[in-house]
């Protein structure tokens, strides 16, 4: 059973976690995820209200007052003693028609600055991802190098109980005895050590599922053929393939052409700005007559009264106090940055691949190195085991068989998971899939 941190709980009884459930839980649970995801939906409010910005302003307003005194009288537009109700009516718009291409540009750098914001959410996504595949892989090894320990207590303990009952005989030494039961403690301290780290490995992928640590948590083998053990791509073609398939690098691009704009934006306040503007007005008052002195209805002061307008109107900047050459050396300056990040990114993200092909490189060879290694060692413990228990050899003899053949195996596990992990990083670079 799953339970994550707001209470939901998802039942996994009686079956292990794939890598593909890790990542989505993973994913599903991460605050830092949730909140690249917000930081996009706040750009995709900033971009929609770019595009509205393009659109006419228009508002209306009704106005009612009840004058006591000397007011003015809206029908005759004249001064009046006496108490009257007056109203008024308008609607108005406006629309800006040029502006030096401010509003163009602002629309489009908001709109690389929302795509950049999608990037950087697969970009949390694929750190997060990397993660959960490292913690994965760590929870395998950690099983296995268990098991190659347990191995390691049965064959002693057998060894133990045979000198037990040769010593009780007086076959032996009885130091070969006490050297024996001397390995079986070694041996047992290991168990405990390998299932420390693999209780550490289950709460490191706990918590990046950000859910409830279960000791018994257990995650499925990967399959030979999710394995590539003869790794041929050269760190250039695997850095231009990144170069267009890595979100981290697609939004540092995002990010620069988005200051871009924002420079032509900046621009654009230098130049004069042209606006139409058009409105529609008209007033009512209680103590409007006509040439008979009667008063005029409401509705017919609503319709004989109104007016319209309709202008063109033209700022021009002058002076201001340097504030637009300011707001473009601003502008230029964030896109120096923008542009120094992205080539940063670049630069990183070669030296990381150039990094992780020599690493896989070096633990293919080791892995190999390892295979022939524990292959040699196998073949000196059963002869060294098979002497020892004719009595033609010592303890010592025996155990410094054991000893490498044991620490060859536990390198050979820790190698073979040190070459999956490099591969998966080259896989990701690539854009591969991972499971």
């Amino acid at each position: 059973m799953i339970v994550y941190m707001d209470g939901r709980s998802q039942s996994i009884t009686g079956r292990p976690l794939s890598l593909q459930e890790c990542v989505q839980t993973a994913i599903e649970n991460n605050l830092d995820v949730k909140q690249s995801d917000l930081s996009m939906e706040r750009a995709g409010v900033t971009m929609r209200q770019s595009k509205a910005n393009l659109l006419p302003n228009i508002g209306g307003e009704i106005n009612h007052t009840l004058n006591q005194g000397r007011s003015i009288d809206l029908s005759t537009n004249s001064y009046v003693n006496q108490q009257q109700t007056s109203g008024s009516y308008s609607l108005s718009g406006n629309v800006t028609l040029f502006n030096g291409l401010r509003l163009l540009n602002t629309l489009k750098s908001s709109q690389y600055a929302y795509e950049a914001s999608k990037m950087e959410l697969q970009t949390s996504k694929d750190q997060l991802m990397l993660n959960v595949i490292l913690a994965y892989l760590q929870i395998l090894s950690s099983t296995d190098l268990l098991q190659q320990a347990q191995k390691q207590v049965d064959v002693t303990q057998k060894q133990v109980e045979r000198l037990e009952v040769m010593n009780q005989e007086g076959a032996i030494k009885p130091s070969d005895l006490s050297d024996m039961k001397g390995q079986l403690a070694d041996n047992k301290v290991t168990i405990i050590n390998s299932q420390n780290n693999l209780d550490a490995a289950r709460l490191a992928l706990s918590q990046l599922m950000n859910v409830q640590y279960n000791r018994e948590l257990q995650v499925e083998r990967l399959r030979a053929d999710q394995v590539e053990m003869n790794y041929t791509t050269l760190p250039d073609s695997i850095f231009s393939i990144a170069l267009q398939q890595l979100a981290i690098i697609k939004a540092a691009d995002l990010r620069t052409k988005s200051a871009e704009k924002a420079v032509q934006a900046a621009r654009g306040s230098l130049f004069p700005s042209v606006g139409l503007g058009a409105g529609f007005y008209t007033p009512y008052s209680s103590t409007a007559r006509d040439s008979s002195n009667r008063k005029i209805e409401y509705y017919d002061q609503l319709s004989n009264n109104y007016r319209t307008y309709v202008g063109v109107g033209i700022s021009i900047p002058i002076f201001n106090n340097l504030r637009y050459r300011n707001q473009i050396a601003l502008a230029k300056i964030d896109l120096k940055s923008a542009s120094y990040t992205a080539q940063t990114k670049q630069i990183q993200l070669k030296q990381n691949i150039e990094q992780d092909h020599f690493n896989m490189t070096a633990a293919k060879n080791r892995y190999q190195a390892l295979l022939e290694q524990v292959a040699a060692y196998t073949e000196s413990f059963r002869a060294a085991e098979a002497r020892f228990n004719a009595g033609a050899t010592t303890s010592i003899d025996y155990l410094i068989a054991k000893n490498n053949l044991d620490r060859a195996n536990v390198n050979l596990i820790i190698a073979r998971y040190d070459y999956i992990l490099r591969t998966k990083i080259l896989d990701y670079y690539q854009g591969k899939p991972l499971w």
